[in-house]
């Protein structure tokens, strides 16, 4: 079996970036929102990945990067789920447009 390399995996990481920036500059969901910003922190991780197998193999940089992106990434879930809860409670809709009073 044939392993992917280099250039494959930066298209893919590249496919999953922009996904996730359209995906958070078109939806007005909160969740959705959430979905697509994770999609950009696995694109970098992908990222941090191939770099490190393909350029400095010698090294470990890429994947305490990765581990380190994957910590902040589910703290930052946590904390964003807690606070659409919230939200929900207080507005009952998780939509962006509803819950724009919170500015002022």
């Amino acid at each position: 079996m044939m392993q992917p390399g280099l250039y494959q995996l930066l298209f893919i990481s590249t496919a999953l970036f922009f996904i996730g920036v359209y995906g958070f500059f078109t939806r007005r969901n909160l969740i959705t929102m959430l979905m697509s910003i994770e999609l950009l922190l696995n694109s970098v991780n992908l990222n941090f990945i191939a770099f490190n197998k393909y350029v400095w193999a010698d090294k470990l940089n890429g994947l305490f990067f990765t581990i380190f992106v994957i910590v902040i990434a589910a703290a930052e879930a946590a904390v964003a789920i807690a606070i659409i809860i919230n939200l929900y409670r207080n507005y009952q809709s998780i939509d962006v447009d509803k819950v724009e009073e919170m500015k002022y």
